[in-house]
């Protein structure tokens, strides 16, 4: 919604201070300006990326619009999912949940949290570690780095459409100035036409070099910075489950271990110790 908003409040502003500057707003309707810069700019952007890339930033465009899926109610689940594969190893020994973590999709522990089966990449994270503590003896400092290995490359993978669609706003302004010199060629043509002629073939020109810085700063690179914003939110997951499997692998108890994942989460959406512990105790 702050997407939409702000994105209206950018237009607006422009516009409406052009027309009471007695412009016209018709003078800033060129479709072959614009065609060059936005497909230059979107021609650009599939060279520099792979498809992969170029899809992942089309899936993230509902996010970028309506918000992130990392809300306070995902945070509950991954905390309460967390705390009830502790406790059914605490209970029944750690090769009990030795059928929840090889098959995420069809386990009974991870059904109960349908948006954690949904993120993929999340689900089998969680999975992994516990099928290493599992079936091996690695120690919690051993464990640590190779999540910490792992959290990196994930952070590199969930930065990438960022990066990708920040580029994209570095060039644009480019592209307009591309578009402003192709139009002074056309009015060098018509050079010897008459005078009003000549000047709408500038300010086609002109307007160019707008679209490119204003496509660049009002609308690309503020989408590249949502893209950061939604990486950050995601990967704060990640770490709050390395520190409540660390916290358990070092011998504290489900319900100390899934606090220390709730310390690692931001602010603004952490549960309270008080909704976790009515979560946990609830099962």
């Amino acid at each position: 919604m702050l997407f939409l908003i702000g994105l209206s409040i950018v237009f607006g502003s422009v516009l409406y201070g052009f027309v009471m500057s007695h412009g016209n707003l018709l003078a800033l309707w060129q479709p072959f300006e614009i065609l060059i810069i936005v497909g230059a700019a979107f021609g650009a952007f599939l060279i520099s990326n792979p498809w992969h890339v170029v899809k992942h930033c089309f899936r993230m465009t509902p996010q970028i619009i309506m918000g992130s899926k990392v809300n306070k109610a995902l945070h509950m689940d991954v905390l309460g999912l967390l705390y009830d594969i502790l406790n059914k190893a605490r209970r029944e020994g750690i090769m009990a949940i030795e059928a929840d973590v090889e098959s995420p999709s069809s386990s009974a522990l991870f059904s109960r949290y349908p948006a954690i089966q949904a993120n993929e990449e999340l689900a089998h994270f969680i999975a992994d570690y516990f099928r290493i503590i599992a079936a091996g003896n690695l120690t919690s400092f051993e464990l640590e780095a190779l999540m910490d290995q792992e959290i990196e490359a994930r952070m590199h993978e969930l930065e990438t459409p960022a990066n990708a669609v920040g580029r994209v706003a570095d060039a644009l302004p480019g592209f307009g100035i591309v578009a402003a010199v192709l139009g002074i060629v056309i009015t060098m043509g018509a050079i010897d036409g008459e005078i009003a002629a000549i000047g709408a073939h500038v300010a086609a020109a002109l307007v160019g070099t707008f679209m490119g810085v204003f496509l660049a700063y009002g609308i690309v690179g503020p989408v590249s910075a949502v893209l950061h914003h939604l990486a950050e939110e995601e990967i704060k997951l990640y770490e709050a489950v390395k520190s409540c499997v660390i916290a358990s692998l070092n011998g504290l108890p489900p319900q100390l271990a899934v606090e220390f994942g709730r310390k690692s989460l931001f602010t603004r959406d952490r549960p309270t110790f008080t909704e976790v512990e009515s979560k946990v105790r609830s099962r």
